[in-house]
């Protein structure tokens, strides 16, 4: 018996180098990744997961890491007073460790295998076709003048709440009825097809402001995770860009691209509005840091009612900064990296690249 433990204990182990050695294999054939792993394997994978989790009315994935966070606290507690009263040798303490690094190895493989691999596919530049290449900062002033241009008028002919911030549907229909921008996107970008669970929203999505974090997509269980508190105007946003994750776009900046894209296609005003204030916000953000005094100039451009829907959204996650939320911010600027995104969190501003792409497709 003891021997067969051992023997399961090794093979287990191994997981971790066997892992290394896909990701390495991936990060240097994005095509084969592409044809085999994403527009194959994950598709099946993917649309089965959040199928299936999608029974549950509530985030399994949420419930999921709440318990194992419990679990490690209490297992390191649980650890820490036995070392301490010595009612425990140093043996234990190692079969504790090597525990602890086998079920790292098991996770490690299985996000790999349900969804990590994304990361190393092709761009979705590359399968859509699109030209992206250097832009020039008169390119990016164009591109944010005409966005200021049709989020101004988007907003004129959206309705208002008694405090004059916008306002659409409840939260909940959000959630319901997302798909309908992937509905039409389809049509265009076949591999925004498929079928999958609904997205959730999040029951601690409080915590999730403090760590200054939107939305997860969480590979175990294939469900696309959303911070209700996120302020009414972005949700939309946030929904299709986590609905973009569970479609296989894993990098950050392509999974903005395509909720503005999905939400500028879908039919009803709260979208559109939410998609373009994402490409609105990213593109004018990058302008700033190019050219503050053109920043200033388009941003006089803004009607009075897309001013106090943006003091609205910044307002809100003012709120919430301090230091769990600095921490987070470096805990996902490693955790992007880790996964070929070299710029961290900066690879959000990148979004622009394609959103200038895509403005010189249309205005050839």
């Amino acid at each position: 018996m003891n021997v067969k433990r051992k023997f399961n204990s090794i093979w287990l182990l191994t997981l971790i180098p066997l892992t290394f050695g896909v990701v390495y294999a991936s990060q240097k054939n994005p095509d084969i990744v592409e044809k085999v792993y994403s527009s194959r394997l994950y598709t099946y994978i993917g649309s089965a997961l959040s199928m299936i989790t999608g029974i549950f009315p509530f985030s399994l994935g949420e419930t999921i890491v709440i318990f194992g966070v419990l679990l490690i606290i209490a297992g390191i507690l649980w650890l820490v007073y036995n070392t301490i009263t010595r009612k425990v040798g140093y043996k234990v303490i190692l079969r504790y460790t090597k525990n602890m690094l086998i079920a790292f190895s098991i996770i490690y493989f299985l996000f790999n295998i349900l969804w990590g691999l994304n990361y190393y596919r092709l761009s979705f530049a590359q399968i859509a076709n699109i030209d992206v290449r250097p832009a020039t900062v008169q390119e990016l002033v164009e591109l944010c003048d005409d966005l200021i241009e049709r989020t101004n008028e988007l907003r004129r002919k959206i309705q208002q709440s008694e405090d004059d911030v916008f306002y659409g549907k409840d939260y909940k229909y959000i959630l319901r009825n997302a798909y309908k921008g992937y509905e039409v996107a389809k049509n265009i970008y076949p591999e925004l097809d498929g079928s999958y669970g609904r997205p959730k929203g999040v029951i601690f999505s409080k915590a999730m402001s403090y760590m200054g974090i939107t939305g997860v997509y969480f590979p175990f269980t294939g469900e696309a995770n959303v911070n209700m508190d996120t302020p009414f105007i972005s949700l939309p946003s946030t929904v299709t860009h986590e609905m973009a994750h569970q479609r296989g776009f894993a990098r950050e900046d392509e999974a903005n691209y395509i909720a503005y894209l999905t939400c500028k296609l879908h039919p009803e005003l709260s979208f559109q509005y939410s998609g373009y204030i994402l490409a609105l916000t990213h593109s004018m953000n990058t302008l700033y840091t190019n050219n503050r005094e053109k920043f200033i100039e388009l941003s006089q451009k803004y009607s009075d009612e897309v001013k106090r829907d943006l003091s609205e959204i910044n307002g809100h996650w003012a709120k919430y900064e301090g230091p769990i939320e600095k921490v987070s911010n470096k805990m996902n600027n490693a955790y992007l990296k880790s996964n070929n995104q070299k710029d961290g969190v900066k690879s959000y501003g990148r979004m622009v690249d394609l959103l200038i792409a895509e403005y010189r497709m249309m205005n050839k």
